[in-house]
């Protein structure tokens, strides 16, 4: 499973609530990786409309407001193509039983999960992840002042 999704989601937090200017540098040591792949990923984003950055000027920002922007829209961005998350394998022996159905009868199961997936995240914006990563960072240093 590719990671992309939660490197765009970084991606958007850093954009959305850093006071410093955002560019693939900056991001990319924050994500931990090079920023070739920073601009990979950018690009998919600004493509869908979600980001932009100013000819001229360096940094990027959001166009929507994070609580206009639902986390489907960033899965859907970073992949454009319908990309079945679940897939059964086709390489069966066709004279066993199991095998003869195996397919027919886990397809529905999986295009079922990945629905409520996409719906999980249709519901779900980045101002929610926002929300829950200070929340984490205020308890986690809450409870460190105490120790």
């Amino acid at each position: 499973m590719d990671i992309k999704f939660s490197v765009a989601l970084h991606i958007m937090v850093m954009i959305s609530e850093s006071t410093e200017v955002q560019n693939s540098d900056t991001l990319a040591n924050s994500v931990n990786t090079n920023p070739s792949y920073i601009r990979k990923i950018t690009a998919l984003l600004k493509k869908s409309n979600l980001i932009e950055s100013t000819q001229g000027k360096s940094g990027m920002s959001l166009i929507k407001s994070s609580k206009d922007i639902n986390l489907l829209e960033i899965y859907q961005a970073v992949h454009p193509t319908e990309v079945k998350l679940l897939n059964v394998h086709t390489d069966v022996n066709s004279e066993c039983p199991v095998g003869q159905n195996i397919e027919q009868v886990l397809n529905p199961i999986f295009s079922d999960a990945e629905q409520q997936l996409f719906q999980s995240l249709k519901a779900r914006t980045l101002e929610d992840v926002i929300k829950q990563m200070r929340e984490n960072y205020n308890e986690s240093h809450t409870n460190q002042a105490i120790q």
